[in-house]
C-alpha cells in the first residue's frame, strides 16, 4: 500500500505527524540583533496550527557576518535562542515538529532587504566584511575577504559557530537542524566550481570541494541528540550548464557521503549561485525530479521543493515514492493553514487535527 502525505514519517526517534514541511523563507523582521520577534512567533506559530507536520525556521545565522541583511533571524548568542525558544514551544505544543535552518550567508551577505531593493551595504552604511572561498564576489557586490587558507583559522571559525549553532537551538527546543548549503551561500560557494578556486584542501577536486560541508554537518551531529535527525539543504544543481558548475550529478554523489556524517534528509532546492543561472521551466514540480533522482540512486531520504501548491500534487508526490517530504514555501505565505486545507482536498481530513479552537468551522 503506498503511503500518503498525511501519514506520519519518523526520522530516528522523531515522528511527524504528515510529510508536509514549512519550508525555510526569510522574514527579515528582525533588528540588527537578530532577535526573533513577535512576528516570528505568529508567522510559525500560525503555520503548526495550520496542520503542517514540520514548521522550519527561515534561514538563521550562525555568525553575524553570516547574515544576508542587517534584519536576518540570528542563533549566534544566548539571547537570540532564548527569543526562540517560546517559538519552539509553541509549535511542539500544536503537534508539529519545530525545526531550524542553521546558515551563513558568505559573499551573498551584507546587503538591503529586498523591500529595500537587496542593495550592497557599504560599512559607513553598517555592512560588513562577508567570508568566502575564493576573492570573487557575487555580481554588483563587495569583494569578499577569502577565508584564511593558511591557518584555516577561517575555516575553523565556521565550523564552531555551526556547532555552537546547534547546540543552542537543542538548548531551545528545536527537534531537526537544518545545514544550509544550498541557494549560492557559503557552504554552496564552496561546493560549487563557479565560486571556489581555492589550491589547498578545500578546493580544487570534488573530494576537497565537499569537504567543508561534510565537516559541519558532521560537527552539527555531534552536538545534536542521536534521536534527532540533521537534515542538509542543497541545491541540487547551478543551472549554469554553459560552464564548470555543480550538478545533479555531483549531488547524487554528495547524498551518501552527507549520510555517512550524519545526515537523515537531503532536502533538495536548486541555483542561487549565479544571476547567470538558466532555470529550464518554473512550472508545479519544476524541482522535483532532481531529489526524486538523488533517492532512486541513493535510497538517501529526500525533500523535495519546486511549486508544491495543492494537496493532490503533494499527495501523488509521496505516493509515487519521488520524495519523503513535501517543503511547501510559498502557499504557506498564501494560505498558514495549507496542511489541513490540503488533506481535506484529498479527502484525508481528520477532524482531530484542526485546534480545538477551531473545529466549529468543520460545520458548514
Amino acid at each position: 500500500m503506498s503511503e500518503s502525505a498525511f501519514d506520519p514519517v519518523t526520522f530516528r526517534s522523531l515522528t511527524a505527524p504528515n510529510r508536509i514541511a514549512v519550508s525555510p523563507m526569510c522574514q527579515y523582521s528582525c533588528s540588527s540583533d537578530g532577535v526573533a520577534t513577535e512576528w516570528h512567533r505568529v508567522h510559525l506559530g500560525s503555520r503548526a496550527v495550520g496542520g503542517a507536520g514540520i514548521v522550519m525556521t527561515e534561514a538563521t545565522a550562525v555568525d553575524p557576518r553570516g547574515r544576508i541583511t542587517p534584519s536576518d533571524l540570528g542563533i549566534w548568542t544566548d539571547e537570540q535562542a532564548d527569543a526562540l525558544a517560546p517559538i519552539a514551544g509553541f509549535i511542539s505544543e500544536q503537534g508539529a515538529v519545530p525545526a531550524i535552518q542553521l546558515a551563513h550567508a558568505g559573499r551573498k551577505g551584507s546587503k538591503t532587504s529586498p523591500s529595500e531593493g537587496s542593495q550592497p551595504l557599504s560599512p559607513a552604511e553598517g555592512g560588513w566584511a562577508t567570508p568566502a572561498p575564493s576573492n570573487t564576489p557575487y555580481p554588483h557586490n563587495q569583494e569578499p575577504p577569502a577565508i584564511d587558507r593558511l591557518r584555516q583559522s577561517g575555516i575553523e571559525a565556521v565550523i564552531d559557530s555551526f556547532r555552537a549553532a546547534a547546540q543552542r537551538a537543542n538548548n531551545a527546543g528545536f527537534q531537526i537542524a537544518e545545514v544550509h548549503a544550498a541557494h549560492g551561500y557559503l557552504l554552496h560557494q564552496f561546493l560549487s566550481p563557479v565560486t571556489n578556486n581555492r589550491s589547498d584542501e578545500y578546493g580544487g577536486s570534488y573530494e576537497n570541494r565537499t569537504r567543508l560541508v561534510e565537516e559541519v554537518t558532521a560537527a552539527v551531529r555531534s552536538v545534536w541528540p542521536d534521536e534527532a535527525p540533521v537534515f542538509v539543504r542543497i541545491s541540487a544543481t547551478d543551472w549554469l550548464p554553459d560552464r564548470e558548475s555543480w550538478t545533479v550529478a555531483d549531488s547524487v554523489r554528495l547524498a551518501p557521503r552527507l549520510a555517512d556524517v550524519g545526515a537523515d534528509l537531503i532536502d533538495v532546492s536548486a541555483g542561487g549561485i549565479h544571476p547567470d543561472q538558466q532555470v529550464p521551466n518554473s512550472g508545479p514540480n519544476y524541482q522535483v525530479p532532481y531529489a526524486e533522482r538523488i533517492r532512486n540512486e541513493t535510497g538517501v531520504p529526500v525533500g523535495a521543493v519546486g511549486k508544491l501548491s495543492t494537496g493532490e500534487q503533494i499527495e501523488a508526490l509521496i505516493a509515487n515514492e519521488r520524495a519523503d517530504l513535501a517543503f511547501v514555501g510559498r502557499e504557506h505565505l498564501r494560505d498558514p493553514y495549507f496542511a489541513l486545507h490540503a488533506a481535506a482536498a484529498v479527502g484525508k481530513a481528520d477532524p482531530e487535527a484542526w485546534p480545538v479552537q477551531y473545529r466549529r468551522g468543520l460545520n458548514y
